[in-house]
């Protein structure tokens, strides 16, 4: 096997953001490695969303670098940029479909966008990215306000995967759905995940997807990354976020036999 470093797929350093005065991010690194999903969490207002939307080139940092994909994403043109992210797809975590489109329209907007592709290999495509997400013919031509709030999350899915992405954004993809259809979702991703072999980041809160579908964690916390690891290492980071939201009592339910005294180091509170 050979030993030499692959670089990494998205590349954050020394990332500087702030709202006025109020700094979110500074001096903020992050890695992510090919092929893995990694899973950013954080306190309320710790800057998860904005530093997603950095990576995506949605919002420019007061400073810093962001490389994605081998490129840096503030150093492109326009034309440039729109090629990039051509190769990322992103769920939103209110599926943000476009209510005047039918089910097939939105996941189809994508490859109308481009501009390329004549309208039969665009059904084509729509239904297998459809089929891929559990859904049929028959919902292809509801409307997004006929649909389940589970169903939403799966028409986003599909539209995002809609360009067979290299990297796949999910923001808190299992929230506002049931346990049953949260564990559902996971059980969707994950296939996916095995089957297409693309990249995952993902913003979640949710304890039993991190633990679901995690490759490694990275936790936000004092404007940066405290620690960025698999979960049994994260445990053992000694930070009052860290003891707060993994080793409270809801942390323990989720994570089971990954906390002992011998794996965390922290003792029972």
């Amino acid at each position: 096997m050979s030993d030499a470093v692959v670089d990494p797929v998205i590349s954050v350093r020394g990332l500087y953001t702030a709202f006025g005065e109020h700094v979110v991010h500074e001096n903020l690194d992050l890695s992510v490695r090919q092929g893995e999903i990694l899973s950013i969490v954080g306190g309320s207002g710790s800057g998860k969303t904005t530093l997603l939307r950095a990576i995506i080139g949605l919002d420019r940092p007061a400073a810093g670098a962001v490389r994605v994909l081998g490129q840096d994403l503030y150093e492109l043109t326009h034309a440039q940029f729109r090629r990039l992210s051509r190769r990322w797809g992103m769920l939103f975590q209110a599926g943000a479909l476009f209510s005047a489109l039918s089910v097939f329209d939105n996941v189809a907007q994508p490859l109308r966008e481009l501009r390329t592709y004549p309208e039969d290999l665009i059904a084509d495509v729509v239904m297998c990215r459809l089929a891929m997400v559990g859904l049929t013919a028959q919902d292809a031509g509801k409307q997004p306000s006929d649909l389940s709030g589970g169903m939403i999350k799966r028409v986003g899915l599909a539209r995002a995967l809609a360009l067979d992405p290299s990297l796949l954004f999910l923001d808190e993809p299992t929230a506002g759905l049931d346990p049953q259809r949260a564990d559902e979702f996971v059980a969707l991703v994950r296939s996916l995940h095995r089957e297409l072999a693309f990249t995952v980041v993902m913003i979640t809160h949710d304890l039993d997807t991190l633990v679901d579908l995690s490759s490694r964690v990275a936790v936000l916390a004092d404007r940066r990354v405290i620690a960025c690891d698999e979960l049994q290492h994260v445990l053992k980071v000694d930070h009052p976020f860290i003891k707060e939201f993994f080793l409270g009592e809801r942390g323990r339910r989720a994570l089971g036999g990954l906390i002992s005294e011998e794996k965390v180091g922290h003792g029972k509170p």
